[in-house]
């Protein structure tokens, strides 16, 4: 699989960071996305005035993803769209921030991470933020040039250069939403693109496969060739670089460019190295605390326990990791907090622009109710059990993500036939 090379940090600066850090004991978060940065702006707004250290493993300011595979991608939205808070926001706030930097061990007993450069960093309140890495499979020909995982600004600027001025022969491997964006993006920049995955209809697995055939339709629209259900046997190359794909049905698909979307696995082996409990991710309680005092965990890695369903859940978008990043600040501030916002994420591809917030564990059992026309691609979907709202999604319709989210979190029983009719307001539903 390509290698996307690293930017090099300056020596001077990592030592410097590390000599701030290591002067006292503070609030120290351990990850580089949204929900840490989140977190620490919300410590810096909550009124903690102490130390405050920021160990990020890639050599970036903390950035956020959605961007990564829509506009970024696109070549529409430049880095700033990446930054949560400006580069400049770390020192006018005295916050630590040590770029390219890994935490190789927890110790919960004396209070202390240890760094890849064997220095030991001590903490009073911990953040695991670390995130979750791209699923690998290891498809024969999976280190060839040109294959690639999507996870990284790095990968989005690796592929934006490949595919930018279109004409190449681009293969997703991976029928999530992620998958379909990337597939989205590529085929606007004028790329060929054929997708494969496990499902017979991109999607389904998340939304069903009525609303699935939707977004699918949408794509076939514009070009985009399907070979589902299908995996990879082989990605085949020439030279060391990639020249086309077999999938498990025999078809041999033209490659210049291959990219693996098979989803994420949550990085828990630092908390797994240190004893706390892992449950899908590292297991907190809704006020974001991992099972050893003082340590907190937040965003991708967290399977926290929510007020609504009492149930545990781990989210891997981006609401979750702003929600996720406040509660656990004011969690260590000592402060009354619950991660009880309902989930919340979105997708664009092509001229689909579509919001869901809910509970997708309980939509699975769940009956679909339809507001307006799924032909017209603009209607909502409602997941309902048990007379409750358990899950939405707006398609090209917009402004309703708070009736909606009452509707999920009131836990009220509603009426199916008002809930499809567009003439009833979802305000008195």
């Amino acid at each position: 699989m390509s290698q996307i090379p690293s930017p090099a940090v300056p020596a001077s600066a990592t030592a410097s960071a590390l000599a701030d850090a290591t002067q006292a004991s503070g609030m120290v978060i351990v990850g580089g996305g949204l929900a840490a940065a989140t977190a620490a702006q919300t410590l810096r707004t909550e009124g903690w005035d102490g130390a405050i250290t920021i160990v990020a493993q890639e050599p970036e300011v903390p950035y956020q993803r959605p961007p990564l595979s829509k506009g970024f991608l696109a070549g529409k939205e430049g880095e700033d769209a990446l930054l949560p808070l400006p580069v400049d926001w770390y020192a006018e706030n005295n916050v630590t921030l040590m770029k390219g930097t890994q935490a190789t061990a927890l110790n919960p007993q004396s209070h202390t991470i240890t760094l890849d450069n064997g220095t030991t960093l001590p903490y009073t309140k911990l953040l695991l933020a670390t995130g979750a890495d791209p699923r690998r499979i290891p498809f024969p020909g999976v280190d060839l040039e040109g294959v690639y995982t999507f996870r990284t600004k790095a990968d989005s600027v690796a592929l934006k250069e490949l595919l930018t001025g279109g004409g190449k022969n681009v293969v997703l491997i991976g029928s999530g939403w992620i998958g379909m964006e990337i597939a989205a993006t590529a085929r606007e920049l004028g790329n060929n693109v054929a997708l494969m995955g496990l499902e017979e209809v991109p999607l389904s697995v998340a939304i069903g496969t009525a609303l699935g055939t939707v977004f699918t339709d949408r794509h076939k629209e514009a070009g985009v060739r399907f070979e589902l259900p299908a995996s990879a046997a082989e990605i085949q190359g020439t030279d060391g670089h990639v020249s086309s794909v077999l999938t498990t049905t025999g078809v041999t698909l033209p490659a210049d460019v291959v990219i693996v979307a098979v989803g994420v696995v949550p990085n828990i082996a630092l908390a797994q190295g240190a004893g706390l409990t892992i449950n899908n991710g590292i297991e907190v309680d809704s006020a974001l605390r991992t099972s050893a005092a003082d340590v907190f965990a937040a965003g991708d890695v967290a399977n926290a326990q929510h007020p609504v369903t009492g149930s545990h859940a781990r989210s891997e978008h981006w609401a979750n990791a702003i929600a996720s990043g406040k509660v656990a600040a004011k969690s260590m501030l000592g402060k009354d907090a619950a991660l009880d916002d309902i989930p919340y994420f979105y997708t664009d591809q092509f001229d689909l622009g579509m919001e869901y917030s809910g509970f997708g564990a309980l939509a699975k059992d769940a009956e679909l109710v339809i507001r307006g026309e799924l032909a017209s691609r603009e209607f909502i979907a409602f997941w309902v059990l048990d007379g409750r709202v358990v899950a939405s999604m707006n398609v090209n319709i917009w402004d309703v993500q708070d009736a909606i989210k009452d509707l999920i979190s009131s836990q009220r029983i509603v009426d199916t036939a008002a809930l499809a009719d567009p003439q009833t307001p979802l305000e008195t539903i």
